[in-house]
């Protein structure tokens, strides 16, 4: 790295997952000598999410590759705007433009299969009369539309295990690109039933990413490690000349 100062990788997850899904990458990034936070994501909301993110980016001293996964990529799109963050790696995600929403960007595509398994579950809200909603995948059908290249046994935990997102999150708006001054890795997931593999290259070709596909499930991270680490790693050196 030419005596530059290494920099921390910030791995974002995404919804209906926790930090867990990136168990397999992390090891491989402490072996080759990289510092790693994985924080633990509200997905209660795009605009308090990314903040959320912010506060955790603003306390590492150094420099910051941020990658995000699936709606992990528009928490690291308002997110990434922070001084110290140095590169943007995107995981089959979302790569919102300014004032446009989840819910923009994905309707412009064909539904994928998530769509028809989603479950709507109301939750209290402090300091509220309203409820809210929370979105999550039916169990039964988790596995083969998030996790269909991943062990069977692990997708099985996957599935009772998930963490659901807000419907909040679908509607609200960034108020920042940082991939418009960040330079920016993206790779599409080919075979992805969660999210139109579309969306994703729609995304990062707006946002004139180098881009790589892997014939994946959503869940790349699990599935295809080295894969994803060989990605973030390009990005840290590009970013640490």
């Amino acid at each position: 790295m030419s005596g530059a100062e290494k920099p921390t990788v910030v791995l974002v997850h995404g919804a209906f997952a926790d930090a867990s899904s990136y168990a397999r990458v992390i090891p491989l990034l402490i072996a080759r000598g990289l510092d790693v936070v994985a924080p633990a994501v509200p997905n209660r909301s795009l605009i308090g999410d990314a903040a959320y993110i912010a506060s955790v980016i603003r306390q590492i001293p150094g420099p910051v590759v941020l990658v995000g996964h699936s709606y992990g990529g528009a928490v690291i799109t308002v997110a990434g705007v922070e001084d110290n963050v140095k590169a943007l790696v995107y995981l089959a995600g979302y790569a919102l433009e300014k004032d446009e929403s989840l819910g923009e960007l994905q309707g412009r595509f064909p539904d994928s299969d998530l769509a028809a398994a989603l479950v709507y579950t109301p939750f209290p809200i402090e300091g509220s009369t309203e409820s809210g909603t929370d979105v999550s995948v039916r169990i039964d059908k988790f596995p083969s539309i998030f996790a269909a290249d991943v062990d069977s046994d692990l997708a099985a935990v996957l599935a009772v295990s998930q963490r659901p997102l807000a419907a909040q999150a679908f509607a609200d708006a960034a108020p920042a690109a940082a991939w418009k001054t960040k330079p920016s890795w993206g790779l599409v997931s080919s075979s992805d039933r969660t999210i139109n593999p579309d969306v994703e290259r729609y995304g990062y070709q707006r946002a004139g990413m180098t881009t790589i596909e892997v014939d994946s499930s959503h869940l790349v991270m699990l599935a295809h490690p080295e894969r994803v680490v060989d990605l973030i790693k390009e990005a840290v050196r590009a970013t640490s000349k």
